[in-house]
């Protein structure tokens, strides 16, 4: 299968279609994300009419610190839910990391190949010398080492080599 590589032109004017495209997208999605905020604001925060007395001032203040206190509360909870499902997530994560580190071996079974077939299976028909690496060695002969003949009791050796008399005959029996 041979597939035909795309010309510069065409890769450039592809990607230049690709880019407009999202540019419209992204403009389309900063329009609707601003008509949702006036949205939003309009419904959770009237407009703000100052009152002129000090009294209606102080409870408007009043008012307004309670609808903090509310939001803060929210606000905590959220955070709190939020940093749980963090956790989560990256307990999840550990645990496909670790699930995919730990796999069985098989058992390998114990193969019994000749030099020839080795060669075989890894060279393949390009394998044409047979090998017999039993002829190529020397042939060597065994040498029988001879026993020493019967070496008695030792205790007997140690008290006849005790004192200087058995020095003197270890020396000589040397010599």
């Amino acid at each position: 299968m041979s597939e035909k590589k795309m010309t510069s032109s065409r890769r450039h004017h592809l990607k230049s279609l690709v880019l407009s495209i999202s540019k419209g997208i992204l403009e389309k999605e900063s329009i609707q994300v601003k008509v949702d905020k006036e949205n939003y604001m309009s419904e959770n925060c009237p407009p703000l009419s100052l009152p002129g007395s000090t009294q209606e001032l102080q409870e408007l203040c009043k008012k307004l610190h309670q609808q903090i206190d509310k939001v803060d509360e929210e606000r905590y909870d959220l955070e709190a839910k939020v940093g749980k499902a963090n956790k989560e997530i990256e307990d999840l994560k550990i645990k496909v990391v670790d699930l995919q580190g730990k796999f069985k071996k098989p058992a390998l079974k114990k193969v019994r190949l000749s030099a020839d077939q080795m060669l075989q299976a890894l060279l393949g028909s390009k394998h044409k010398v047979s090998l017999d690496l039993r002829s190529n060695l020397k042939q060597v002969k065994k040498e029988v080492k001879e026993e020493v003949a019967d070496v008695g009791d030792w205790r007997k050796n140690v008290e006849d080599k005790a004192g200087m008399d058995g020095r003197k005959k270890m020396f000589e029996g040397e010599a």
